[in-house]
């Protein structure tokens, strides 16, 4: 029989883009990056750059790095956290923002529940709060929902769909598109909702080149901002 306390498993925020680390991190991120030499990542090149970026001074050949992307079998997972059921700690590192949130990691907390792991969240910035932040809309009651669908007439369809319920709900509808096709995106928008619907649109959150506005879908139409390749998020709310 094992005695040895299990590790934890930390969930490690990283940038949202090309900005210093150290600026939008606390230090609490850097001692837990600086401890821990094993991850579980989506990205390996990613990886070693956020940490990297996060403590220079870590020695990138000590780290072991297990992927957890699109190509990964399910039953791989369990077998990542085997570190901490022999007592090491293990990190979660997300591409970009937090772990778990609109991220695959989401697999990995909820297996370390089932083993009885201590998941221990880090701060960091979460595009998708600091755009509700950011917003002027409901905090206390709104709704992620990903990507939308990609053919028009679906899309239209799930605009009309969140609309409705935000309108009933008094409920904020958040979601997001590939950046190649944010300029579409916000033109399907403001031609679809009630053109007193609110519409938030959060773009290169925490960058130098951070835009972040709320306006009327009517008012959206006559000043379109320029939004191509730019990591996005859009915000909904009709209300009475």
């Amino acid at each position: 029989m094992n005695n040895t306390p299990n590790g934890k498993l930390y969930l490690i925020p990283t940038t949202l883009g090309a900005t210093s680390a150290l600026e939008v991190l606390p230090i609490s991120v850097k001692k837990v990056v600086e401890m821990i030499d094993h991850y579980i990542v989506e990205n390996e090149k990613a990886a070693r750059r956020s940490i990297k970026a996060i403590s220079a001074s870590k020695s990138q050949p000590s780290l072991q790095l297990n992927l957890l992307n699109k190509f990964t079998e399910a039953s791989e997972i369990p077998g990542y956290l085997q570190p901490c059921l022999d007592g090491i700690n293990i990190g979660l590192l997300s591409d970009a923002g937090v772990p778990g949130v609109a991220d695959p990691g989401a697999e990995v907390v909820k297996i370390a529940h089932q083993k009885g792991i201590q998941v221990v969240p880090l701060v960091g910035p979460s595009s998708i709060l600091m755009a509700m932040m950011a917003s002027g809309m409901n905090g206390q009651s709104f709704a992620f929902n990903g990507y939308l669908p990609i053919e028009q007439k679906q899309r239209k369809m799930e605009l009309k769909r969140l609309e409705k319920l935000s309108f009933e709900q008094g409920q904020s509808q958040l979601f997001i598109e590939t950046p190649y096709r944010n300029d579409k995106m916000l033109q399907d928008i403001v031609s679809t909702v009630h053109s007193e619907t609110q519409v938030c649109v959060a773009c290169d959150i925490t960058l130098p080149t951070e835009f972040i506005l709320t306006k009327t879908a009517s008012d959206w139409k006559a000043s379109m901002p320029e939004l191509h390749k730019r990591p996005a998020i859009f915000i909904i709310h009709k209300g009475i």
